[in-house]
């Protein structure tokens, strides 16, 4: 039996939304018996909404493939335009980026990943690029940490045992409990390391941005190679610096009455 909540629902937005989602810079090109499979529905039902998509503009199909075009940038534009939180950070990534001569970046908690609200790049410092809408696994990198640490024990907990938790890198921690460890010293110390859990080579620090109200809102980060720094350095020359912008962003979603 449906709860009242779900009454109100319309599943075939729902669904449609199921498929834009299926789409990713791993797979920027999927057929209709991928999409399929990767939601859950039927060929059938999977085709109508991958044609409904094409035919608003939202994706082209060349006859067995289809792929997202640059409108489905508005979807994303809607939260960007409604929000003044993307718009506060880049405004002081900007300077801390030029400051630092690394990339920095913020983002947000969404089911068991991490979105990119945020960022300014002055060196790419990953494999795969990164820019605002990306995404991330949230159980091994730094803005994850610092997120999944601000939830209650028991969310944080039902989050980290629902999430696939492969071991990228030989340093990669995944077991529930390690993790549950490192989310309490992340709470006590207030920021989050990552030692080339997310990727050899790659080491980032992260702090909590909290909003007028004391919620945890997003988190700010700045990663960097091993070869330019050491994660002595991060937390002697880089965290004081995400400390002063995480104290200059309170004040500033104090001052709009974020909450």
């Amino acid at each position: 039996m449906l709860k009242a909540r779900d009454m109100a629902m319309v599943a075939s937005l729902g669904k449609g939304l199921a498929v834009v989602e299926c789409f990713d810079q791993a797979r920027p090109r999927l057929t209709i018996a991928e999409v399929a499979k990767l939601t859950g529905l039927e060929r059938a039902t999977a085709r109508r909404f991958l044609l409904t998509l094409s035919k608003l503009g939202y994706a082209t199909y060349d006859g067995k493939f289809f792929a997202l075009t640059p409108r489905v940038l508005r979807l994303g534009y809607a939260y960007l335009a409604s929000t003044p939180l993307p718009t506060v950070l880049q405004r002081v990534l900007e300077p801390l980026s030029a400051e630092l001569d690394e990339s920095v970046s913020a983002s947000t908690l969404d089911g068991s990943d991490i979105v990119y609200i945020a960022r300014a790049s002055h060196r790419r410092v990953m494999s795969i690029s990164l820019a605002v809408g990306s995404r991330l696994p949230a159980y091994c990198s730094s803005m994850g940490r610092v997120l999944l640490g601000a939830l209650p024990l028991a969310a944080a907990r039902t989050r980290l045992q629902s999430a696939g938790r492969p071991k990228i890198t030989p340093q990669t921690i995944t077991g529930l409990e390690a993790l549950m460890a490192e989310l309490a010293r992340v709470r006590e110390q207030g920021y989050a390391i990552i030692d080339q859990e997310l990727e050899a080579g790659l080491i980032s620090i992260a702090v909590p941005v909290t909003d007028a109200g004391g919620q945890v809102v997003s988190a700010i980060n700045c990663g960097t190679q091993t070869s330019r720094l050491t994660v002595t350095a991060l937390k002697r020359v880089v965290l004081p610096k995400l400390l002063a912008v995480q104290a200059e962003l309170r004040a500033v979603l104090m001052a709009s009455g974020r909450s």
